[in-house]
């Protein structure tokens, strides 16, 4: 629940390669239970500069969950029950264009959703509701993140598509080519259904998306080892860091709720009315729609 002056708690998601957070005191991993399952791993609570902050590695420390079995629901379920108010997503992606080489960042800003195999929402049969996705990154995070990128001088893109692909295996010569053809920016396996359980849950949520390589469109893509794209992506996991630290004050001073809509994103978005509800169903909700259950 967010209301007016309760205090942000910065939730980091981090992806391959960042399985850690830099400078964090008062540490602590906690198991949170949720009623959709086991997280990827337990949550490390911590303060940075004297701000909360949860982190969970998407795919548990030592990256043990692939793509398409991450427990998406649970892993924000879990975060909501931490008390996160805000999601930073670090993500690994290939670039579907020249001037995105290994090692830019790009901010995203829409996303093309090509899974099929994963649950996408938290309101199943019983208690049915429909959010609006149309922006589906917090406009206000992205400034905050756009600002600590440039005060880093870690070089980066603000606004593209993602291209969220169900993986495990990399694309074909001929989806990297249609992709490009939609104008997609990026391409990845796990951004959603992150990014549509996280408005579902009214957390702030926005993508760091992270270049390690061109996807298998780029006539030079055989030439690069598996061992610079792993340099990459180590290096990659420095700069975020460094991005954090430098992000992290700048949403501390949030005395309300999201100008953008975010923390409120459930008004008028549950249909089926209270009398009708399955109780089972709206038991599972009792964090991610607390704040409007009895509506």
């Amino acid at each position: 629940m967010t209301d007016p002056g309760t205090p942000p708690v910065i939730g980091v998601i981090g992806g391959s390669g960042v399985y850690e957070i830099d400078g964090l005191t008062n540490t602590e991993w906690r198991q949170i239970v949720s009623p959709f399952g086991m997280p990827s791993d337990a949550l490390l609570f911590g303060e940075l500069d004297g701000q909360q902050i949860v982190f969970l590695p998407r795919h548990g420390r030592g990256h043990q969950v692939p793509p398409s079995r991450l427990n998406f629901r649970a892993n924000i379920d879990a975060m909501k029950r931490a008390g996160v108010t805000e999601i930073l997503s670090i993500s690994a992606v290939g670039s579907l264009k020249e001037e995105y080489a290994p090692g830019h960042f790009v901010l995203v800003d829409q996303f093309i959703d090509r899974t099929f195999a994963r649950q996408k929402t938290f309101f199943e049969e019983g208690c049915v509701a429909h959010v609006s996705l149309a922006d589906p990154v917090c406009s206000r995070l992205g400034d905050h993140i756009s600002g600590a990128l440039s005060d880093t001088g870690i070089e980066y893109t603000r606004g593209g598509t993602y291209m969220v692909m169900e993986g495990p295996q990399f694309s074909t010569r001929a989806e990297s080519n249609l992709y490009r053809s939609w104008g997609c920016d990026v391409i990845g396996m796990t951004n959603m259904p992150e990014a549509k359980l996280a408005r579902e849950a009214e957390m702030c949520y926005a993508t760091v998306a992270m270049v390690t390589d061109y996807d298998c469109w780029h006539e030079d893509h055989d030439d690069v080892t598996v061992e610079a794209v792993i340099k990459t992506l180590h290096d990659n996991a420095d700069k975020a860091r460094v991005m954090i630290k430098s992000v992290v004050p700048r949403l501390s001073g949030r005395t309300d709720t999201c100008e953008a809509g975010c923390h409120t994103a459930l008004d008028f978005a549950i249909i089926t009315p209270p009398d009708a509800r399955d109780p089972d169903a709206v038991a599972k909700l009792d964090a991610v729609a607390h704040r409007v259950q009895g509506q």
